[in-house]
C-alpha cells in the first residue's frame, strides 16, 4: 500500500487512495451526505456574523490564567470563593461561546452546587483537607461518560443519552475537588481532525474564527485558548489531543497507553484510545495527569505501575541553572522536517532545537525509515476497531431509535439517520478491511507494520531521552478547506499517529507563530515531544524547561488579550 508522495508500505500493493476514494469516498459520499446539523438533536447555535473578529462582550473581570495549583490553593485558603470562580467562567462561556461553539452542554447548576459544597467545607475549616483541584472548573470532552450530564460523543445517535454512571477519571477528578463546567464538542465519536464532523456544530478557533480548532478534541482546545475553563480533559486516538492543542496554542498531553483508565470512554479504537489533559501550562498538565493516572479494576488494559509525582522536578525559571538540560539527549526526527511541512513550522522547530542546545541539551538527528508508513497502518487498524465498537449503536439498548415494522428496518433507519457521513465511511472501511477476502491483505499486515513502527521508535528512544517533531505539518486551516479532500485531512495526522500505534506518551507545547496567512493575526505552532513508555516525568520536565525559557513561543489569541489581562491578581488572590 502506498502513502502520499510515492512512499510504500508493506500492507498491500493496493494504494490507500484507491481504498478510500474509489471504494468508499467518491462513490458513497453523495448518498450519505447530510447537513452538519440535522432536523433532530439540538439546534445549531448562533455564530457571530463577523466570523473573523470576536466580539468583546466578556465580563469586565475575566478569570486570569493562574496555575491550577495557585487557583486551588487560593480557594482552599479562603482567599477566593469556588462559587465566585465558577460563576466567572460560566459568565464567560455565556458571553463568548456562542461565537466559538466549544461546548455542547453547560453544567451550570451542577457546577455551582459543587462549588458551594467546596466553599462550605472551607468555611467549616476543612479547606486544607481538600484535593489538589479544589474548586477548579474544568471541561470534559463529550465522549467521556458523566452521570447526570448528557453524553453524546457529538453524534445524533446518542442525542439525549444520560449515562447511568461516570467514567473512572470523572470520579478521580471530582474526588480531587474539580468542578465540571460542561461537555465540549468533538468530531463525532472522535473521528476527525477538525471538529467539522460533529453532528451538532463546528467549533471555531479563537485565534481566527474562520479556521478550525483541530480535532477531535477541538472543543476542549478552543475552550482552553479562550479561557472558557481552567483546564480540559480530551481523548487521543491518533493525535486528537495534541493536534488541536497545536492549532489553538495550548498544551496537550497524551499519556502512555494504559496510564489512564479508559473505563467510561465511548470507544473508537480500543487499542489506540487514551485520555489526557489540555491546559495552559506544562505544570498544569503534570498536575492533572497525576490526578487521573493509575490502574483501574474496571479496565483490564490499565497499568497498575506506581504513579509518580509529576510536579516534582518542575522548577520555575528563577530556579533553573544556566544549563538545566546538560546531559540530556534530544532526537530530532529527520523525516518530519522534509517535504510536506510548512516553512514556518520547519523554521520554528529548528529555532526550538537551537534553544534546547543553548540550555545544554545535545540535539541529534534521528532517522526513522518507517515513521511515515505508520499513517497507513493506523487508519486501517483504527477503522477496523471502530467498525466493531460502533456495532452496539443499533437502536435497541440506548440512544436514538427509529421506529420500523421489523428489526432490520429499525437497524437501517437508526444507523442511517443517527450516524454521520464520516462515521459511516470509517465503519465501512473497517468492515471492508476485516472481511474474509481482505483481512490478510489489510488488517493483518497493518498489525505487522504496527510492530515495526513500535520497535523502531523504542530503539530510537534507547539512545535519546525524547524525540522531537512538529505536532502538525501545517497550522490551522480554514473551515471547509479540506471538506472535499478527506485524504488531505488524514495526512495531517502524520506526526501523531505513531505514538498511538506504539503506546508512547507525547506532549504538544507552543513553539512559535505563523503570520504568513494574515499579517497581524498569527496562528500558533506546536512542537511535539515523544517520551519513553511511562516516561512522562522526564518528558514533562524537558517540555517545562522549554516553556519557562522560550517566551517567544507562547501567546494569547489577540481578541482575548484584553480580557484575560484584566484581573487584579493580588485582589483576587491568585
Amino acid at each position: 500500500m502506498s502513502l502520499p508522495g510515492g512512499r510504500h508500505c508493506l500492507i498491500s500493493g493496493e494504494p490507500l487512495t484507491h481504498l478510500l476514494h474509489n471504494t468508499f469516498v467518491s462513490a458513497a459520499l453523495p448518498r450519505w451526505h447530510q447537513p452538519v446539523c440535522s432536523s433532530f438533536g439540538r439546534p445549531q447555535r448562533p455564530v457571530c456574523a463577523s466570523a473573523g473578529v470576536l466580539e468583546r462582550s466578556a465580563p469586565a473581570e475575566a478569570t486570569s490564567r493562574c496555575s491550577l495549583t495557585s487557583l486551588a490553593d487560593s480557594i482552599k485558603s479562603g482567599k477566593r470563593s469556588a462559587a465566585e470562580v465558577t460563576e466567572e467562567y460560566l459568565q464567560r462561556i455565556e458571553s463568548l461561546d456562542p461565537q466559538i461553539l466549544s461546548y455542547l452542554a453547560v453544567n451550570g447548576e451542577g457546577a455551582l452546587t459543587a462549588a458551594r459544597n467546596i466553599d462550605e467545607k472551607v468555611a467549616a475549616g476543612s479547606g486544607a483537607a481538600l484535593g489538589p483541584l479544589a474548586g477548579v472548573p474544568i471541561s470534559i470532552k463529550d465522549n467521556i461518560l458523566t452521570q447526570g450530564i448528557e453524553t453524546t460523543a457529538a453524534s445524533n445517535i446518542l442525542s439525549g443519552y444520560h449515562p447511568p454512571y461516570s467514567a473512572t477519571i470523572i470520579s478521580k477528578l471530582q474526588d480531587a475537588g474539580a468542578i465540571i463546567l460542561g461537555k465540549t464538542n468533538l468530531d463525532a465519536f472522535g473521528m476527525g481532525s477538525s471538529t467539522e464532523n460533529s453532528d451538532f456544530h463546528t467549533t471555531r478557533n479563537p485565534w481566527d474564527l474562520e479556521r478550525v480548532p483541530g480535532g477531535s478534541s477541538g472543543g476542549a482546545a478552543a475552550a482552553m485558548a479562550a479561557s472558557l475553563c481552567a483546564a480540559s480533559i480530551g481523548t487521543d486516538t491518533g493525535g486528537s489531543i495534541r493536534e488541536p492543542a497545536a492549532f489553538c496554542g495550548v498544551v496537550g498531553l497524551k499519556p502512555t497507553y494504559g496510564r489512564v483508565s479508559r473505563h467510561g470512554l465511548v470507544a473508537y479504537g480500543s487499542s489506540l484510545d487514551t485520555i489526557g489533559p489540555l491546559t495552559h501550562s506544562v505544570a498544569d498538565a503534570a498536575l492533572l495527569l497525576g490526578v487521573i493516572a493509575g490502574g483501574d479494576r474496571h479496565d483490564a488494559t490499565s497499568s497498575h505501575e506506581a504513579v509518580p509525582d509529576y510536579l516534582k522536578g518542575l522548577q520555575s525559571r528563577e530556579q533553573l541553572s544556566s544549563k538545566p538540560l546538560r546531559g540530556y539527549r534530544l532526537g530530532l526526527i529527520a523525516s518530519t522536517l522534509d517535504e510536506g511541512v510548512d516553512r514556518p513550522i520547519h523554521d520554528n522547530l529548528q529555532r526550538a532545537a537551537q534553544h534546547y542546545e543553548s540550555l545544554g541539551a545535545e540535539i541529534t538527528t534521528v532517522k526513522l525509515p518507517m515513521f511515515r508508513e505508520g499513517l497507513t497502518a493506523y487508519y486501517l487498524l483504527a477503522v477496523a476497531e471502530a467498525s466493531s465498537n460502533l456495532a452496539r449503536y443499533d437502536g435497541v439498548r440506548y440512544g436514538l431509535r427509529v421506529p420500523a415494522d421489523g428489526i432490520k428496518g429499525m437497524y437501517k433507519g437508526t444507523r442511517s439517520q443517527g450516524l454521520g457521513a464520516e462515521v459511516k465511511k470509517r465503519i465501512l472501511m473497517g468492515t471492508y478491511a476485516l472481511s474474509a477476502g481482505h483481512v490478510d491483505a489489510f488488517y493483518k499486515k497493518a498489525l505487522q507494520m504496527r510492530k515495526v513502527v513500535r520497535d523502531e521508535m523504542d530503539a530510537a528512544l534507547r539512545d535519546v531521552d525524547v524525540l522531537i517533531t512538529p505536532t502538525t505539518p501545517s497550522t490551522a486551516f480554514k473551515i471547509g478547506e479540506h471538506t472535499t479532500d478527506p485524504l488531505e485531512l488524514y495526512r495531517g495526522d502524520l506526526m501523531t499517529v505513531n505514538l498511538n500505534l506504539a503506546g508512547l506518551p507525547g506532549i504538544s507545547v507552543p513553539c512559535g507563530f505563523d503570520d504568513s496567512h494574515r499579517p497581524g493575526h498569527p496562528l500558533p505552532i506546536g512542537m511535539q515531544l515523544i517520551g519513553k513508555a511511562h516516561g512522562e516525568a522526564d518528558m514533562l520536565r524537558i517540555a517545562h524547561i522549554f516553556e519557562q525559557t522560550a517566551e517567544w513561543a507562547q501567546g494569547t489569541p489577540p481578541d482575548f488579550q484584553h480580557d484575560v489581562g484584566k484581573m487584579d491578581m493580588k485582589r483576587k488572590g491568585c
